[in-house]
């Protein structure tokens, strides 16, 4: 590793103090505030989850301050219904809001968000970068936040080569760019912008770097008010493509030493609808049109992309955990990692995320409770988003959410305060496709995948994994193992009829 990129990794990483949490709200001196930290498609492959090429010490060193979930699960694999599923402690086969262009407000008018819940006991709540999706027809939610919502760009380049000057296709639909301006064509017309860019920059050249910058300001301005508990929701977009990020973070990786898929096909036996090509994915050059399992060339470019994206974004994790240290406000601090939900890089053929496969649904999830969770340990408890919401509010001193829209979710305070203990024995995702809709439950060795046709009851079809003699899903066992599908499937029953889009 040359000296650059020692630098990089070098000074970020703080740990914790294992002093008492004062969740007491009668402890006015200490009251406890929260920071969720959320990024954007970012799957688990962190150091601190085994991966041995990731080079990520700073969300590494913050797991060592609290407890790793090793199995837990987005609710639905894209980013609006994902941080609604967040947001509003219920999963879209509750609400029906699975895509975009619909907004949370319209269908849950009443509804009591998770930092309304904190606002409404008397914290400040502010929200910086993505937290809502804002794009593809939505907007943030206005009334989550004491004050305006601090937003940046998703969508960035600063190489004029990247768009040739033009608007591109994906910053339109995440700038929203047809509501302010109709007469443009429509999306799909507009120019692909690059994949991938590399320009030797600062850090605040992208969006993640002044996410950090603002983080910090507003940081020291909340210590000045220690009376007035905070919970601050900061979000990270990379590593969302494009993987537009300074060069120093690609030199980190040597190409050649890059996980390649290991499986580039669908499952054996798969039905057609649990399948994925293209996509977000060929939304950018210079992916090739009609072509999913790549050039090994183009493959290791998109991989090296990603992790050259994941560790920029660390890094900007880092200098806020060193800004927490210096300030000292680490002691009372409540402090969430979150991926909104996982990303292929090209196993099964498959790019980005919108599946219920495996890949796409697993995330990374950190929770940090000086005093409620022991340092440094992790659990195999099976977690989904919806559990985050109750969670904080326990943690806070809040007690259970008795809110309009209720909540689907499970405090995991048990489990933070011992690991090895189990209250739920599988996460429930879902993710619709056309006239289907996939409801899945995910035990620690089973997945289950459900798939039913909304005009026609009798069209219905199943996948079954067995993760322990298959990781790589090769082959949907349904058909072979009768016995174990009948029992998940009685699992499966238990929930709710899902809500169709």
């Amino acid at each position: 590793m040359n000296n650059i990129s020692k630098a990089v990794l070098v000074g970020c990483a703080v740990t914790i103090p294992t002093g008492l949490l004062q969740a007491k709200q009668e402890d006015k001196k200490k009251p406890v505030n929260v920071l969720m930290i959320l990024v954007d498609d970012l799957k688990p492959n962190l150091g601190c989850y085994g991966d041995p090429v990731a080079l990520s010490p700073n969300i590494d060193k913050l797991a060592e301050s609290g407890v790793r979930f090793n199995n837990a699960y987005c609710n639905q694999a894209v980013s609006v219904a994902s941080r609604y599923n967040l947001m509003t402690g219920l999963r879209s086969t509750t609400t029906g809001l699975y895509d975009f262009g619909r907004e949370m407000r319209n269908v849950l008018p009443d509804a009591v968000t998770l930092s309304q819940y904190f606002m409404k006991a008397g914290y400040h709540a502010e929200a910086i970068g993505k937290v809502y999706h804002e794009g593809h027809g939505n907007v943030n939610d206005v009334a989550s936040w004491s004050i305006p919502h601090h937003k940046d760009k998703l969508i960035e380049y600063i190489v004029p080569e990247s768009t040739g000057g033009q608007l591109t296709r994906e910053e339109a639909y995440f700038e929203n760019t047809k509501m302010f301006f109709p007469e443009l064509p429509p999306n799909h017309e507009l120019p692909r912008g690059a994949a991938w860019e590399s320009p030797d920059v600062l850090d605040e050249a992208y969006a993640d770097g002044r996410i950090a910058r603002h983080t910090i300001n507003r940081l020291r301005e909340l210590k000045k008010q220690p009376d007035k508990p905070f919970f601050l929701a900061v979000g990270f977009v990379r590593p969302h493509l494009p993987f537009s990020v300074p060069k120093k973070y690609w030199d980190l990786y040597d190409p050649a030493t890059l996980p390649m898929p290991q499986y580039e096909k669908d499952p054996e036996g798969a039905p057609k609808v649990a399948t994925k090509r293209g996509g977000e994915i060929d939304q950018f050059e210079p992916i090739p049109a009609g072509k999913y399992v790549y050039e090994d060339t183009l493959t290791r470019k998109l991989i090296h992309g990603y992790y050259a994206s994941m560790s920029y974004m660390d890094a900007q994790v880092g200098k806020v955990m060193d800004e927490l240290k210096r300030l000292n406000m680490l002691d009372n601090l409540v402090i969430v990692f979150w991926g909104d939900h996982g990303w292929h890089l090209g196993d099964h053929g498959y790019w980005t995320k919108h599946t219920n496969f495996e890949e796409a649904n697993h995330i990374p999830l950190i929770m940090v409770a000086p005093g409620v969770a022991k340092p440094n340990t992790s659990t195999e408890q099976l977690a989904e988003t919806v559990d985050i919401y109750p969670t904080l509010t326990e943690l806070a001193g809040l007690g259970k959410p008795e809110v309009p829209q209720g909540i689907d979710g499970l405090s995991m305070v048990p489990v933070l305060k011992n690991v090895n203990k189990k209250i739920r024995d599988h996460a429930y995702h879902a993710f619709p496709r056309g006239k289907y809709l996939g409801i899945a439950i995910r035990t620690e060795r089973y997945r289950l995948v459900e798939w039913k046709n909304k005009d026609d009851a009798s069209d219905v079809k199943f996948e079954l994994y067995d993760y322990k003699l298959d990781p790589l899903e090769t082959k949907n066992i349904a058909q072979e193992q009768p016995k174990t599908l009948e029992d998940l499937k009685k699992i499966l029953a238990k929930h709710p009829e899902a809500k169709r889009p």
